[in-house]
Protein backbone atom coordinates (compact mmCIF):
# COMPACT_ATOMS: atom_id res chain seq x y z
CA UNK A 1 0.00 0.00 0.00
CA UNK A 2 1.32 3.62 -0.13
CA UNK A 3 -0.19 6.56 1.53
CA UNK A 4 -0.50 10.22 0.29
CA UNK A 5 0.49 13.56 2.59
CA UNK A 6 -2.04 14.48 5.08
CA UNK A 7 -4.07 17.31 4.36
CA UNK A 8 -5.80 19.55 6.06
CA UNK A 9 -10.02 18.42 6.32
CA UNK A 10 -12.67 20.26 8.65
CA UNK A 11 -16.18 18.60 9.08
CA UNK A 12 -15.37 14.84 7.73
CA UNK A 13 -15.83 16.43 4.33
CA UNK A 14 -14.41 14.50 1.42
CA UNK A 15 -15.65 12.86 -1.19
CA UNK A 16 -14.62 10.90 -4.47
CA UNK A 17 -16.48 11.83 -7.72
CA UNK A 18 -19.08 9.24 -9.14
CA UNK A 19 -16.49 9.12 -12.02
CA UNK A 20 -13.61 8.54 -9.77
CA UNK A 21 -11.94 11.21 -10.93
CA UNK A 22 -11.56 13.87 -8.52
CA UNK A 23 -11.65 14.58 -5.13
CA UNK A 24 -14.12 17.35 -3.02
CA UNK A 25 -12.36 18.51 0.35
CA UNK A 26 -13.50 21.19 2.30
CA UNK A 27 -11.19 23.29 5.32
CA UNK A 28 -13.57 25.54 7.04
CA UNK A 29 -15.11 27.73 4.48
CA UNK A 30 -13.18 26.64 1.44
CA UNK A 31 -13.90 23.71 -1.17
CA UNK A 32 -10.61 21.84 -2.70
CA UNK A 33 -11.14 20.26 -5.75
CA UNK A 34 -8.03 17.44 -6.59
CA UNK A 35 -7.35 14.99 -9.24
CA UNK A 36 -7.63 11.86 -8.10
CA UNK A 37 -4.88 9.91 -8.87
CA UNK A 38 -1.86 12.71 -8.68
CA UNK A 39 -4.13 14.83 -5.77
CA UNK A 40 -2.68 17.96 -7.67
CA UNK A 41 -5.35 21.06 -6.90
CA UNK A 42 -7.73 21.38 -9.81
CA UNK A 43 -9.94 24.38 -8.62
CA UNK A 44 -10.09 26.06 -5.49
CA UNK A 45 -13.19 27.83 -4.35
CA UNK A 46 -14.15 30.11 -1.85
CA UNK A 47 -17.99 30.00 0.30
CA UNK A 48 -19.80 32.43 2.07
CA UNK A 49 -19.61 30.48 5.59
CA UNK A 50 -18.10 27.52 6.93
CA UNK A 51 -19.16 24.11 4.93
CA UNK A 52 -21.18 21.79 6.57
CA UNK A 53 -21.96 19.39 3.65
CA UNK A 54 -20.49 18.83 0.18
CA UNK A 55 -22.32 16.37 -2.62
CA UNK A 56 -21.10 15.61 -6.29
CA UNK A 57 -24.09 15.60 -9.24
CA UNK A 58 -24.37 12.12 -10.61
CA UNK A 59 -22.19 13.10 -13.73
CA UNK A 60 -19.50 14.60 -11.58
CA UNK A 61 -20.07 18.15 -13.57
CA UNK A 62 -21.34 19.80 -10.16
CA UNK A 63 -20.58 19.79 -6.85
CA UNK A 64 -22.86 21.19 -3.97
CA UNK A 65 -21.77 23.00 -0.58
CA UNK A 66 -24.34 23.35 1.81
CA UNK A 67 -24.10 26.28 4.29
CA UNK A 68 -26.76 25.18 6.99
CA UNK A 69 -26.31 27.82 9.63
CA UNK A 70 -26.98 30.64 6.74
CA UNK A 71 -29.58 28.81 4.80
CA UNK A 72 -26.99 28.73 1.78
CA UNK A 73 -26.46 26.87 -0.74
CA UNK A 74 -23.68 27.14 -3.28
CA UNK A 75 -22.74 25.40 -6.14
CA UNK A 76 -19.76 25.04 -8.53
CA UNK A 77 -18.87 24.10 -12.23
CA UNK A 78 -16.00 21.46 -12.77
CA UNK A 79 -16.12 22.23 -16.52
CA UNK A 80 -16.93 25.88 -16.13
CA UNK A 81 -14.72 27.03 -12.68
CA UNK A 82 -16.44 31.00 -13.47
CA UNK A 83 -19.77 29.70 -13.04
CA UNK A 84 -21.58 30.82 -9.83
CA UNK A 85 -25.06 29.27 -8.76
CA UNK A 86 -25.87 30.57 -5.17
CA UNK A 87 -29.22 29.32 -3.39
CA UNK A 88 -30.53 31.49 -0.80
CA UNK A 89 -33.63 29.95 1.64
CA UNK A 90 -33.83 33.33 3.64
CA UNK A 91 -36.22 33.40 6.69
CA UNK A 92 -37.23 29.64 5.94
CA UNK A 93 -33.66 28.57 6.48
CA UNK A 94 -32.25 24.61 5.64
CA UNK A 95 -31.67 21.68 7.61
CA UNK A 96 -31.00 19.46 4.26
CA UNK A 97 -30.18 19.85 0.62
CA UNK A 98 -28.82 16.91 -1.99
CA UNK A 99 -29.01 16.40 -5.66
CA UNK A 100 -32.00 15.17 -7.98
CA UNK A 101 -30.66 11.88 -10.05
CA UNK A 102 -30.18 13.91 -13.18
CA UNK A 103 -27.86 15.96 -11.53
CA UNK A 104 -29.66 19.31 -12.41
CA UNK A 105 -32.30 20.15 -9.37
CA UNK A 106 -31.44 20.67 -5.95
CA UNK A 107 -33.92 19.22 -3.09
CA UNK A 108 -33.67 21.56 -0.32
CA UNK A 109 -35.15 21.23 3.59
CA UNK A 110 -36.49 24.14 5.21
CA UNK A 111 -36.37 24.53 9.31
CA UNK A 112 -38.87 22.48 10.64
CA UNK A 113 -39.71 20.52 7.59
CA UNK A 114 -42.23 23.23 5.88
CA UNK A 115 -41.58 21.91 2.96
CA UNK A 116 -38.84 20.84 0.06
CA UNK A 117 -37.83 22.78 -2.54
CA UNK A 118 -36.89 21.44 -5.52
CA UNK A 119 -34.52 24.21 -7.70
CA UNK A 120 -33.84 23.99 -11.16
CA UNK A 121 -30.19 24.44 -12.34
CA UNK A 122 -31.09 24.41 -16.08
CA UNK A 123 -34.57 26.83 -16.03
CA UNK A 124 -33.97 28.37 -12.70
CA UNK A 125 -37.80 27.40 -11.93
CA UNK A 126 -38.67 26.41 -8.29
CA UNK A 127 -41.15 23.40 -7.18
CA UNK A 128 -42.40 22.81 -3.70
CA UNK A 129 -43.35 19.75 -2.00
CA UNK A 130 -45.18 19.97 1.29
CA UNK A 131 -45.82 18.18 4.62
CA UNK A 132 -42.39 16.68 4.29
CA UNK A 133 -41.90 14.12 7.63
CA UNK A 134 -39.03 14.98 9.94
CA UNK A 135 -37.24 11.66 10.22
CA UNK A 136 -33.98 9.50 9.90
CA UNK A 137 -34.96 9.07 6.22
CA UNK A 138 -37.22 11.02 4.62
CA UNK A 139 -36.50 11.29 0.89
CA UNK A 140 -35.38 8.06 -1.20
CA UNK A 141 -34.84 7.71 -5.01
CA UNK A 142 -34.85 4.87 -6.94
CA UNK A 143 -31.02 3.53 -8.28
CA UNK A 144 -32.47 4.41 -11.48
CA UNK A 145 -33.13 7.90 -10.63
CA UNK A 146 -36.48 8.14 -12.23
CA UNK A 147 -38.50 8.02 -8.79
CA UNK A 148 -38.66 9.21 -5.88
CA UNK A 149 -40.45 8.89 -2.38
CA UNK A 150 -41.23 11.36 0.88
CA UNK A 151 -42.72 10.76 3.66
CA UNK A 152 -45.24 12.88 4.86
CA UNK A 153 -46.61 14.10 7.93
CA UNK A 154 -50.13 15.60 8.10
CA UNK A 155 -53.28 15.66 10.27
CA UNK A 156 -51.02 13.14 12.87
CA UNK A 157 -50.97 10.69 10.15
CA UNK A 158 -48.04 8.94 7.73
CA UNK A 159 -48.28 9.50 4.15
CA UNK A 160 -45.61 8.81 1.04
CA UNK A 161 -45.63 10.35 -1.78
CA UNK A 162 -43.93 9.13 -4.74
CA UNK A 163 -43.03 11.68 -7.69
CA UNK A 164 -41.75 11.06 -11.07
CA UNK A 165 -38.05 12.64 -11.24
CA UNK A 166 -38.02 13.91 -14.90
CA UNK A 167 -41.46 16.54 -14.49
CA UNK A 168 -41.68 16.00 -10.37
CA UNK A 169 -45.19 15.02 -10.80
CA UNK A 170 -46.91 12.94 -8.71
CA UNK A 171 -47.52 9.69 -9.12
CA UNK A 172 -48.79 7.64 -5.81
CA UNK A 173 -50.31 9.43 -2.28
CA UNK A 174 -50.84 6.89 0.22
CA UNK A 175 -51.55 6.40 3.76
CA UNK A 176 -48.97 4.12 5.70
CA UNK A 177 -50.02 1.81 8.87
CA UNK A 178 -47.23 3.34 10.90
CA UNK A 179 -47.84 5.11 14.38
CA UNK A 180 -44.32 7.62 13.76
CA UNK A 181 -42.40 6.74 10.45
CA UNK A 182 -38.91 6.56 10.81
CA UNK A 183 -37.49 5.74 7.39
CA UNK A 184 -37.95 4.63 3.85
CA UNK A 185 -35.19 2.69 1.33
CA UNK A 186 -36.16 1.83 -1.96
CA UNK A 187 -35.01 -1.64 -2.80
CA UNK A 188 -31.98 -1.87 -5.65
CA UNK A 189 -34.07 -3.04 -8.23
CA UNK A 190 -36.60 0.06 -8.05
CA UNK A 191 -39.66 -2.38 -7.42
CA UNK A 192 -40.21 -2.25 -3.32
CA UNK A 193 -40.13 0.59 -0.91
CA UNK A 194 -39.42 -0.27 2.98
CA UNK A 195 -40.84 2.12 5.18
CA UNK A 196 -40.24 1.17 8.90
CA UNK A 197 -41.89 2.62 12.49
CA UNK A 198 -40.09 4.05 15.01
CA UNK A 199 -38.07 2.13 17.48
CA UNK A 200 -41.06 1.93 20.10
CA UNK A 201 -43.04 0.20 17.38
CA UNK A 202 -41.88 -2.91 15.82
CA UNK A 203 -43.32 -2.78 11.88
CA UNK A 204 -41.67 -3.07 8.38
CA UNK A 205 -43.80 -2.63 5.89
CA UNK A 206 -43.24 -3.28 1.89
CA UNK A 207 -44.94 -1.23 -1.03
CA UNK A 208 -44.87 -1.45 -4.51
CA UNK A 209 -44.08 1.36 -6.98
CA UNK A 210 -48.62 1.66 -7.20
CA UNK A 211 -48.72 2.17 -3.46
CA UNK A 212 -49.95 -1.49 -2.55
CA UNK A 213 -48.84 -3.01 0.73
CA UNK A 214 -46.56 -6.22 -0.78
CA UNK A 215 -46.35 -7.10 2.92
CA UNK A 216 -46.30 -6.28 6.77
CA UNK A 217 -43.38 -7.49 9.17
CA UNK A 218 -43.30 -7.70 13.35
CA UNK A 219 -41.27 -9.40 15.26
CA UNK A 220 -42.01 -8.57 18.59
CA UNK A 221 -44.36 -6.40 20.15
CA UNK A 222 -42.87 -4.25 23.48
CA UNK A 223 -39.54 -3.71 23.18
CA UNK A 224 -37.39 -1.50 21.37
CA UNK A 225 -37.57 -2.04 17.55
CA UNK A 226 -35.57 -1.45 14.22
CA UNK A 227 -32.33 0.31 14.78
CA UNK A 228 -31.05 -0.44 11.01
CA UNK A 229 -31.88 -1.72 7.73
CA UNK A 230 -30.39 -2.88 4.46
CA UNK A 231 -30.84 -3.78 1.15
CA UNK A 232 -28.69 -6.46 -0.58
CA UNK A 233 -27.62 -5.17 -4.05
CA UNK A 234 -29.05 -8.26 -5.49
CA UNK A 235 -32.90 -6.76 -3.64
CA UNK A 236 -33.02 -10.32 -2.77
CA UNK A 237 -32.45 -10.13 0.82
CA UNK A 238 -33.65 -6.85 3.38
CA UNK A 239 -31.60 -7.42 6.83
CA UNK A 240 -33.05 -5.77 9.70
CA UNK A 241 -31.24 -5.06 12.66
CA UNK A 242 -32.68 -4.19 15.80
CA UNK A 243 -32.53 -3.57 19.77
CA UNK A 244 -32.35 -7.20 20.38
CA UNK A 245 -29.21 -7.76 19.40
CA UNK A 246 -30.13 -9.67 16.58
CA UNK A 247 -30.19 -9.16 12.90
CA UNK A 248 -33.56 -10.97 11.01
CA UNK A 249 -33.76 -11.68 7.38
CA UNK A 250 -36.57 -11.37 4.97
CA UNK A 251 -36.22 -12.81 1.10
CA UNK A 252 -37.95 -11.07 -1.50
CA UNK A 253 -40.41 -13.44 -2.48
CA UNK A 254 -42.86 -14.10 0.19
CA UNK A 255 -40.60 -11.24 2.14
CA UNK A 256 -40.85 -14.15 5.54
CA UNK A 257 -38.00 -14.50 7.88
CA UNK A 258 -35.72 -16.67 6.86
CA UNK A 259 -32.92 -16.49 9.21
CA UNK A 260 -32.01 -15.02 12.73
CA UNK A 261 -28.75 -13.88 13.19
CA UNK A 262 -27.61 -13.49 17.29
CA UNK A 263 -24.53 -11.19 17.98
CA UNK A 264 -23.99 -13.37 21.68
CA UNK A 265 -20.86 -12.11 23.48
CA UNK A 266 -19.47 -15.37 23.60
CA UNK A 267 -18.55 -17.04 20.26
CA UNK A 268 -18.57 -21.07 20.29
CA UNK A 269 -18.99 -22.25 16.91
CA UNK A 270 -15.36 -23.99 15.98
CA UNK A 271 -16.35 -22.68 12.12
CA UNK A 272 -16.12 -19.23 13.28
CA UNK A 273 -12.47 -17.88 13.04
CA UNK A 274 -12.26 -15.11 15.10
CA UNK A 275 -9.50 -12.59 14.47
CA UNK A 276 -8.08 -10.55 17.12
CA UNK A 277 -6.15 -7.10 17.09
CA UNK A 278 -3.19 -7.48 19.74
CA UNK A 279 -0.93 -4.80 20.27
CA UNK A 280 3.14 -5.47 19.91
CA UNK A 281 6.05 -2.65 21.32
CA UNK A 282 8.74 -2.27 18.25
CA UNK A 283 11.92 -3.79 19.01
CA UNK A 284 14.57 -1.20 18.67
CA UNK A 285 18.25 -1.96 17.88
CA UNK A 286 20.79 -0.40 20.86
CA UNK A 287 23.59 -0.07 18.65
CA UNK A 288 21.53 2.08 16.03
CA UNK A 289 20.53 4.56 19.37
CA UNK A 290 21.84 7.50 19.30
CA UNK A 291 21.33 11.02 21.57
CA UNK A 292 18.86 12.88 20.31
CA UNK A 293 17.33 10.22 18.30
CA UNK A 294 16.70 10.55 14.60
CA UNK A 295 13.10 11.48 14.00
CA UNK A 296 12.11 8.44 11.67
CA UNK A 297 13.70 6.05 15.19
CA UNK A 298 11.77 8.54 17.60
CA UNK A 299 9.02 8.20 15.87
CA UNK A 300 9.49 4.05 15.80
CA UNK A 301 10.42 4.25 19.59
CA UNK A 302 7.30 4.96 20.59
CA UNK A 303 5.04 4.39 18.41
CA UNK A 304 3.21 0.56 18.85
CA UNK A 305 2.10 -1.62 16.24
CA UNK A 306 -0.56 -4.07 15.99
CA UNK A 307 -1.90 -7.47 14.25
CA UNK A 308 -4.17 -9.89 14.20
CA UNK A 309 -4.21 -12.89 15.94
CA UNK A 310 -6.44 -16.00 15.04
CA UNK A 311 -7.83 -16.47 18.60
CA UNK A 312 -9.27 -19.83 20.00
CA UNK A 313 -13.16 -21.25 20.17
CA UNK A 314 -14.56 -20.07 22.85
CA UNK A 315 -13.81 -16.53 22.44
CA UNK A 316 -15.13 -14.15 25.14
CA UNK A 317 -15.69 -10.48 23.50
CA UNK A 318 -16.25 -7.41 25.34
CA UNK A 319 -19.78 -6.71 26.07
CA UNK A 320 -20.64 -3.58 27.47
CA UNK A 321 -24.30 -3.13 29.20
CA UNK A 322 -26.29 -0.62 28.44
CA UNK A 323 -27.51 2.22 30.78
CA UNK A 324 -31.15 1.93 30.33
CA UNK A 325 -32.30 5.09 32.13
CA UNK A 326 -30.79 7.37 29.27
CA UNK A 327 -32.03 7.83 25.49
CA UNK A 328 -30.55 6.51 22.42
CA UNK A 329 -28.72 3.80 24.48
CA UNK A 330 -26.11 1.76 23.02
CA UNK A 331 -27.63 -1.16 22.70
CA UNK A 332 -28.70 -3.52 19.36
CA UNK A 333 -27.42 -3.32 15.81
CA UNK A 334 -26.39 -0.30 14.85
CA UNK A 335 -24.53 -0.93 11.32
CA UNK A 336 -25.47 -3.24 8.36
CA UNK A 337 -23.52 -3.40 5.31
CA UNK A 338 -23.73 -6.38 1.87
CA UNK A 339 -20.68 -6.88 0.17
CA UNK A 340 -20.97 -5.63 -3.82
CA UNK A 341 -21.66 -9.36 -4.58
CA UNK A 342 -24.04 -10.37 -1.86
CA UNK A 343 -22.11 -12.68 -0.58
CA UNK A 344 -20.93 -11.18 2.55
CA UNK A 345 -22.95 -9.57 5.63
CA UNK A 346 -21.36 -6.39 7.73
CA UNK A 347 -22.51 -6.23 11.27
CA UNK A 348 -21.99 -4.26 14.81
CA UNK A 349 -23.60 -5.12 17.56
CA UNK A 350 -23.46 -1.52 20.01
CA UNK A 351 -23.32 -3.75 22.94
CA UNK A 352 -20.26 -4.95 21.65
CA UNK A 353 -18.39 -2.04 20.45
CA UNK A 354 -14.90 -3.59 19.39
CA UNK A 355 -16.44 -6.16 16.61
CA UNK A 356 -17.52 -6.71 13.49
CA UNK A 357 -19.40 -9.31 12.44
CA UNK A 358 -18.98 -10.97 8.68
CA UNK A 359 -21.91 -13.51 7.61
CA UNK A 360 -21.33 -15.57 5.11
CA UNK A 361 -25.12 -15.15 3.11
CA UNK A 362 -24.78 -18.26 1.15
CA UNK A 363 -24.85 -20.55 4.26
CA UNK A 364 -26.21 -18.14 6.31
CA UNK A 365 -23.50 -19.07 8.75
CA UNK A 366 -21.35 -16.54 10.98
CA UNK A 367 -17.70 -16.97 9.17
CA UNK A 368 -15.65 -14.17 10.83
CA UNK A 369 -15.19 -11.68 13.53
CA UNK A 370 -13.14 -8.97 14.13
CA UNK A 371 -12.30 -8.55 17.10
CA UNK A 372 -10.44 -4.79 17.90
CA UNK A 373 -8.61 -3.03 20.28
CA UNK A 374 -10.63 0.29 19.71
CA UNK A 375 -14.61 0.93 19.00
CA UNK A 376 -15.58 0.49 15.17
CA UNK A 377 -15.67 4.15 13.84
CA UNK A 378 -17.09 2.65 9.98
CA UNK A 379 -16.45 0.43 7.76
CA UNK A 380 -17.35 -0.02 4.33
CA UNK A 381 -16.91 -2.52 1.31
CA UNK A 382 -15.02 -2.58 -2.13
CA UNK A 383 -17.73 -1.94 -5.02
CA UNK A 384 -16.00 -4.10 -6.72
CA UNK A 385 -14.99 -7.17 -5.01
CA UNK A 386 -15.89 -8.94 -1.17
CA UNK A 387 -13.41 -7.25 0.67
CA UNK A 388 -14.45 -4.86 3.70
CA UNK A 389 -12.39 -2.31 4.98
CA UNK A 390 -12.76 -0.79 8.99
CA UNK A 391 -11.15 1.92 11.22
CA UNK A 392 -11.38 2.56 14.77
CA UNK A 393 -10.58 6.06 15.19
CA UNK A 394 -6.73 4.44 15.48
CA UNK A 395 -4.03 5.76 12.89
CA UNK A 396 -4.84 2.34 11.79
CA UNK A 397 -6.93 0.81 8.76
CA UNK A 398 -7.83 -2.86 8.97
CA UNK A 399 -8.52 -4.72 5.48
CA UNK A 400 -10.59 -8.47 5.39
CA UNK A 401 -11.37 -10.09 2.47
CA UNK A 402 -12.02 -14.13 2.47
CA UNK A 403 -8.43 -15.12 1.79
CA UNK A 404 -7.45 -13.49 5.14
CA UNK A 405 -6.93 -10.33 7.33
CA UNK A 406 -4.46 -6.89 7.47
CA UNK A 407 -3.27 -4.41 9.74
CA UNK A 408 -1.92 -1.03 8.01
CA UNK A 409 -0.34 1.25 10.03
CA UNK A 410 -0.81 4.55 8.21
CA UNK A 411 3.00 6.30 8.44
CA UNK A 412 3.74 9.92 9.49
CA UNK A 413 3.79 12.24 12.75
CA UNK A 414 1.50 13.29 14.42
CA UNK A 415 -1.90 11.72 15.98
CA UNK A 416 -4.36 10.80 12.17
CA UNK A 417 -7.32 9.43 13.93
CA UNK A 418 -9.04 7.58 11.25
CA UNK A 419 -13.04 8.26 12.26
CA UNK A 420 -14.41 7.37 8.66
CA UNK A 421 -13.24 6.00 5.07
CA UNK A 422 -14.45 5.80 1.77
CA UNK A 423 -13.69 3.52 -1.20
CA UNK A 424 -12.76 5.04 -4.65
CA UNK A 425 -15.57 3.67 -7.11
CA UNK A 426 -12.54 1.37 -8.67
CA UNK A 427 -11.53 -0.48 -5.53
CA UNK A 428 -7.84 0.60 -6.03
CA UNK A 429 -7.63 3.32 -3.41
CA UNK A 430 -9.43 4.83 -0.61
CA UNK A 431 -9.89 8.10 1.31
CA UNK A 432 -9.34 8.21 5.09
CA UNK A 433 -10.68 10.89 7.14
CA UNK A 434 -9.84 12.55 10.56
CA UNK A 435 -11.35 15.13 12.29
CA UNK A 436 -9.00 17.59 10.76
CA UNK A 437 -6.98 16.03 8.15
CA UNK A 438 -7.48 13.42 5.67
CA UNK A 439 -5.11 10.75 3.34
CA UNK A 440 -5.94 8.84 0.11
CA UNK A 441 -4.50 5.02 0.67
CA UNK A 442 -3.59 3.03 -2.79
CA UNK A 443 -3.91 0.08 -3.18
CA UNK A 444 -0.93 -1.60 -5.43
CA UNK A 445 -2.54 -3.62 -8.39
CA UNK A 446 -1.20 -7.23 -6.69
CA UNK A 447 -3.53 -5.82 -4.06
CA UNK A 448 -6.17 -5.34 -5.97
Amino acid sequence: MNFSDLFKLSGLLGRFSPDGKCLASCMQHRLVVRDASSLQILQLHTCLDQIQHIEWSSDSLFILCAMYKRGIVQVWSLEQPDWRCKIDEGSAGLVASCWSPDGRHILNTTEFHLRITVWSLCTKSVSYIKYPKACQKGVAFTKDGRYMAVAERRDCKDFISIFVCSNWQLLRHFDTETQDLFGIEWAPNGCVLAAWDTCLEYKVLLYSLDGRLLSSYRAYEWPLGIKSIAWSPSSQFLAIGSFDEKVRILNHVTWKKIIELDHPATITSKKTIVYKEVEKSPTVDTERLSFPPTRALASSLFSTQSKYDISQVPVSLQYIKPVADRANPKVGIGMLAFSADNCFLATKNDNIPNAVWIWDMRKLKLSVVLEQLGSIQSFQWDPCQPRLAVCTGSSRVYLWSPAGCIVVQVPGEGDFQIMSLSWHSSGDSMVLLSKDSFCVCYLEREEV
